[in-house]
């Protein structure tokens, strides 16, 4: 079993007592063993020793709202608000992908997510080839919650995305039957509606029951944008939470992605029901699409964690320019008091972690947990001084992805020195520009 000794960071646990502590964390194969001020003794048994020193140990983030598969369309949506964004440009080049061009962009994104300490994502593929995305995960040793997405419903749809209902479903259930619980438990399977303007009212009744059959997550996006919602109403004969709370799926198990322009019923449903939320302040406010209630959300005791959303609306997968917007962009309208930089830390690890129920293995430093965790070399000249600095404020505000040193997921290092080693850096990238080109010529 390998064992391994990080010695003397700076560590912020994000416990529940939000103890920062300077000393020697111990890893026993996947888990966190021993916290000390020193553990010396240990260092005999160590298979490898890293020195932590001068640096800052993290939990690993969470992010809780990813499309690895749009990742080869980066700089290929710009400048549009969602529906056109996804008619005229994501929808026609998920349609034009293939089994090799799924994969490189699930890599191409698993490496900068990796780059920038992000450890764990909620992820949603398209209708095609996602098994392609799982096999990338699986490689690069990221904890991820996955699915295909579904759409069985909807105009303007290309037609390599127009699914039947009960094939969306039956290829659903064999993915999760194959891959849910794959390596060691760090592949779970999430049902991925894609949203409800794109599901017909029978298949998002059958996610229900099967996500209450097999035990596992729904992943959906809800009230995004003021023409999505007028979309629903129009068809549904309602808003969005208030329709799925309607059919049955607003449930601790459901995940909603953005919930921009939420109403009071709907907040009272999500609070009431326990469904969560993840909030993607770059792609809202790339997309137009506006700015969440996050503040109020919190006030309420919902689970609220952060994402990136998909590289065509963002235009980076990177938890530090997240964390800083998630911040910033409340304080204009509430006050320079609120999103203070523990709370936004929080959301990025252990809120995430809450969000995929997943607080007692990941999300914060303790003894009995998954080893998910980052170093972080803040000895540069946009982090000083340090002297007597919140550390939390360190990170939230000054830090960048390019301090992100050492990665680790279930106490394997993934990266070190700033060099991945679960991919080829090159290779990937090289593959990345075949494959979008491959992809463009379908279309």
């Amino acid at each position: 079993m390998p064992k391994l000794l990080i010695k003397q960071a700076q560590i912020v646990t994000m416990n529940a007592e939000d103890e920062i502590l300077t000393g020697d964390v111990w890893i026993e194969n996947d888990r966190i063993v021993h916290i000390a001020p020193q553990l010396n003794a240990l260092e005999k048994q160590a298979d490898r020793i890293i020195n932590g020193k001068g640096r800052v140990l993290l939990p690993g983030f969470v992010q809780t709202h990813i499309h690895l598969c749009q990742t080869l369309f980066r700089g290929r949506a710009d400048d549009l608000e969602l529906l056109d964004w996804l008619k005229k440009r994501i929808w026609p080049l998920e349609a034009a992908h293939d089994e090799e061009s799924v994969y490189y962009s699930a890599l191409l994104g698993i490496g900068e997510l990796i780059r920038s300490g992000t450890t764990t994502i909620l992820d949603m593929e398209t209708v095609r080839y996602t098994e392609s995305a799982f096999r990338a995960i699986e490689e690069s040793g990221i904890r991820a919650v996955s699915g295909k997405v579904m759409m069985d419903h909807g105009d303007e749809v290309p037609e390599p995305l127009r699914e039947d209902t009960d094939a969306s479903l039956q290829e659903s259930v064999e993915l999760l039957e194959r891959w849910n619980g794959r390596a060691g438990g760090r592949i779970q399977y999430a049902f991925c509606p894609r949203f409800v303007v794109s599901c017909t009212e029978r298949s998002l009744k059958e996610v229900r029951d099967l996500s209450a059959q097999y035990g596992v997550k729904v992943h959906t996006h809800a009230s995004e944008n003021r023409g999505e919602i007028e979309l629903v109403e129009s068809e549904r004969g309602m808003r969005n939470v208030v329709y799925l709370d309607h059919i049955g799926l607003a449930s601790p198990r459901l995940i909603l992605a953005h919930c921009v322009w939420l109403d009071e019923e709907e907040k009272r449903i999500i609070r009431e029901r326990g469904v969560k939320v993840t909030h993607c302040p770059g792609s809202n406010l790339k997309l137009a699409s506006g700015i969440a209630e996050v503040p109020d959300l919190l006030s309420g005791h919902v689970h609220v964690g952060i994402g990136a959303d998909g590289a065509p609306c963002n235009n980076n997968l990177d938890m530090f320019q997240e964390m800083r917007m998630t911040a910033l962009i409340q304080k204009v309208q509430h006050g320079p008091t609120v999103m203070d930089a523990k709370t936004v830390l929080r959301m990025a690890t252990m809120g995430g972690a809450e969000v995929l129920g997943l607080e007692k293995e990941i999300g914060s430093i303790e003894c009995g947990k998954k080893a998910d965790l980052i170093l972080l070399d803040l000895n540069d000249f946009h982090t000083f001084p340090s002297y007597d600095v919140d550390p939390y404020s360190r990170i939230v505000y000054s830090a960048t992805r390019g301090d992100v040193d050492t990665v680790l997921v279930d106490g394997r290092v993934v990266m070190e020195n700033k060099r991945h080693l679960t991919m080829e850096k090159g290779l990937v990238l090289k593959e990345a520009d075949r494959s979008v080109k491959r992809s463009l010529a379908r279309i």
